[in-house]
């Protein structure tokens, strides 16, 4: 089964949809086959998304881009400073 890179927006929903399940007394499982995810990725995912609203998980799924994005530019002027640092020593 090929795996299927959700949306935080819909992951929320199928939280949702889970809950449901579970509050009318079915089980994690009958949950999991309803929203048609393994009780690992169920599980992942409300540890990640449990509790947020769909604005909040977008906001996250942003911040954490940005993240990324800025540690790579560190690590990369890090590295340009390192190489300077060697060629002022004259150890080239």
């Amino acid at each position: 089964m090929p795996s299927k890179k959700h949306k935080p927006e819909e992951i929320i929903g199928k939280l949702r949809e889970a809950e449901i399940v579970l509050a009318h007394g079915g089980t994690t499982s009958e949950a999991c086959r309803r929203i048609g995810v393994t009780e690992q990725t169920y599980y992942r995912w409300r540890k990640e998304y449990g509790g947020l609203k769909v604005d909040q998980a977008r906001r996250m799924k942003d911040l954490e881009k940005e993240n990324a994005r800025l540690r790579r530019a560190v690590s990369d002027l890090t590295l340009d400073k390192l190489i300077l640092q060697e060629a002022a020593r004259g150890n080239f």
